[in-house]
């Protein structure tokens, strides 16, 4: 027996539920196809799978991160905002190019907690590249372009630390007038 609701069928998110655990732990297998294949389960469930997926964004083991922050990518979901603009400064450049990816898949729901982080993190250029590959790609989108230029272009100067913080402010309270 089944019970329907406003979010859709109980027994089939319990089911779906009950198979994250294993999943998340497949992610860390020494195998590509068996991380692949569970990856691409977590997209499928969606969602659901978020909250077990952020934290093993801090993993040890770097593929086990690029496979996170990838089915975090792949579900979009705005409750992994903060994890993927974090991950944006992960030591492994792959890792921070997926998590910049998932920031942008995210359009409006990353741009809060990336425009924070930059008042704080300008210093690092790990994660100002990321940030300036977020802000390029939601730029040509042209909705942000007007709240991102200036951000973008502060990015692109020879001392980031100085100019990408006041323009994420300005960019930020832009972008609490919009709501």
């Amino acid at each position: 027996m089944t019970l329907t609701t406003k979010r859709g069928t109980v027994a089939l998110a319990d089911k779906r539920m009950s198979r994250v655990p294993s999943l998340v732990a497949d992610l860390a297998s020494p195998a590509p196809t068996v991380r692949t294949k569970a990856r691409k389960a977590l997209v499928t469930i969606g969602r659901l799978a978020v909250p077990s997926l952020i934290p093993l964004l801090a993993h040890r083991k770097p593929h086990v991160r690029w496979e996170t922050a990838k089915a975090l990518c792949g579900i979009a979901d705005p409750l992994a905002a903060l994890a993927l603009v974090n991950a944006m400064d992960d030591r492994d450049s792959d890792v921070r190019w997926l998590a910049a990816e998932g920031v942008a898949a995210l359009g409006r729901d990353g741009l809060p907690p990336l425009l924070a982080a930059l008042l704080e993190r300008a210093r690092s250029s790990w994660f100002c590249e990321a940030a300036h590959h977020v802000c390029h790609t939601l730029v040509k989108k042209k909705k942000f372009g007007p709240i991102l230029r200036p951000v973008l272009a502060a990015l692109k100067k020879s001392e980031p630390e100085v100019g990408v913080p006041p323009a994420a402010y300005a960019a930020l309270a832009k972008l609490r007038k919009l709501s």
